[in-house]
């Protein structure tokens, strides 16, 4: 029988990997922007917040990082809701494991991104104001495209990170690929095979994930050479 009858299992639990690290990288990205954004503000406050932010979870392992969030978010909750005598909160498994890697990899983004916003040429922010660009003209039209230019590579990285990473998620309960071919090597006596096909789907993963990025950093880099010349 065709992967011993676990296909479906394993094609389902691939699913939910590929959603779990798209939505993960899309919050990571929003809140790496917000704290890249507020590390370079004239806000004393807003760089301190994002520089504890970012130190806290650099410092501490994702692994450790997941399960005081996970069960210790949950543990608060069900503390609140006891005290008010309300029912208790059960945290969905894949909500948590996308707000957790959310959180974590927002982190390694406002790093990369920080650094992409300090590259950019202060020459064509001046000239942006200078042609009476509002400030929300100039983060869209000048900014954030030049930024994107410099921050693609460490973006590319923090991608496949991430996308590892998701294998973590299977000790809160999710059924991603991981899980499922776990369960399926246990039950099969086939822990070998089924390990090294979701090591195989996750390296297919990265790679189409690095020509679909490198596409991009072509795109971004469009005329650049051109303007040197």
């Amino acid at each position: 029988m065709f992967l011993y009858g676990y296909g479906p299992q394993l094609a389902e639990g691939l699913a939910l990997t590929l959603q779990l690290a798209s939505l993960s990288l899309v919050l990571a990205f929003a809140l790496g922007l917000f704290s890249a954004t507020a590390s370079l503000s004239k806000s004393r406050i807003a760089r301190i917040c994002s520089i504890c932010y970012t130190t806290l979870i650099r410092g501490v392992p994702d692994l450790v990082t997941m399960l005081i969030l996970f069960y210790g978010v949950q543990m608060l909750l069900n503390s609140l809701t006891e005290s008010m005598e309300w029912g208790q909160i059960t945290i969905n498994p894949f909500s948590a494991g996308v707000l957790t890697l959310g959180f974590i990899y927002g982190a390694y983004f406002s790093e990369t991104l920080r650094g992409a916003f300090i590259a950019v040429p202060k020459g064509s922010i001046e000239a942006a104001h200078a042609f009476g660009m509002r400030p929300r003209q100039v983060f869209v039209r000048i900014l954030f495209p030049q930024m994107m230019r410099y921050a693609l590579p460490g973006i590319a990285n923090n991608w496949q990170v991430l996308l590892k990473s998701t294998a973590l998620v299977s000790i809160i309960g999710l059924n991603d690929v991981v899980r499922v071919a776990n369960q399926a090597g246990k039950a099969s006596s086939q822990f070998f095979f089924f390990i090294g096909l979701s090591a195989l789907m996750y390296l297919a993963i990265t790679t189409a994930s690095q020509l679909a990025l490198r596409y991009l950093e072509k795109r971004y880099s469009h005329g650049v050479k051109m303007a040197a010349l």
